[in-house]
């Protein structure tokens, strides 16, 4: 099965990577569902955004604990840096991300369309401009605008809010042109980014899913699944791409 997911991958004109939270699993970056994940622990209300606006201290709170203090101290793990090399190597063209954690831009992709927006910024919601989270205290919440002193909201969608432009219009067009589609780490449950892999495969585009358990697309749009984690289906990938070139 890797051989040929290689073959497809090598030859294909246009390969997208989509990737979920699966991927940044092993930087140590928890799910948010499933066993361990993290809506386990946390109310998914805090992080509603009219929840935000009503309880905006509560919600920042829980947005720094986990989201700074924890995913700040994440770096990328092997499936990212496979991906730089893929794009390096001319293979991959973009990589479509779910993830807000920034790995991909950490690791050295130079093309990625962040669905879900980025924690690496933060967004006003009175003069709507954007500052790097770098530039910003986090020890008096909630952080405030330099500009204006609004209130400063991670630029992430929270529920209840719309897919962020251009990102929505821009991974919708990348699917629409791929013959190759590697999903990487999803499994399905959340719109609507999930439409993405079905449009793709209506599209013509071959689908090689890596996940350690069947996702929500392996029945219904999987050409190739690759039953493993992240970096060892990756490795296993490259190992078999490399081999082609010598």
């Amino acid at each position: 099965m890797y051989a040929k997911a290689a073959d497809i991958i090598a030859n294909a004109k246009r390969c997208v990577a989509f990737t979920g939270a699966g991927i940044s699993v092993e930087s140590g970056i928890p799910p948010f569902r499933g066993e361990n994940g993290l809506w386990n622990r946390y109310d998914p209300t805090t992080f509603d955004i009219r929840y935000f606006h009503q309880h905006t201290r509560k919600s920042w709170t829980a947005i720094r604990e986990i989201f700074y203090d924890l995913f700040g101290k994440v770096r990328p793990n092997g499936a990212h840096h496979a991906l730089v090399e893929l794009e390096t190597a001319g293979m991959v063209k973009s990589v479509i991300t779910q993830n807000v954690d920034n790995l991909h831009y950490d690791a050295g992709s130079r093309v990625v369309h962040e669905f879900h927006g980025s924690l690496k910024k933060l967004v006003c919601l009175s003069c709507h401009s954007r500052c790097a989270i770098s530039d910003i205290d986090l020890a008096l919440l909630p952080p405030r605008c330099s500009l204006c002193e609004g209130i400063l909201k991670p630029d992430v969608i929270f529920f209840g809010e719309p897919i962020p432009e251009p990102a929505r219009t821009q991974s919708f067009a990348e699917t629409r042109q791929a013959d190759c589609f590697l999903l990487i780490g999803t499994t399905g449950t959340v719109a609507p980014a999930n439409l993405i892999p079905g449009a793709a495969k209506s599209n013509g585009a071959v689908i090689i899913e890596i996940n350690p358990t069947p996702s929500e697309y392996t029945a219904q749009v999987t050409d190739i699944f690759l039953k493993a984690r992240a970096s060892e289906a990756m490795e296993s990938l490259m190992k078999e791409i490399d081999h082609r070139q010598e």
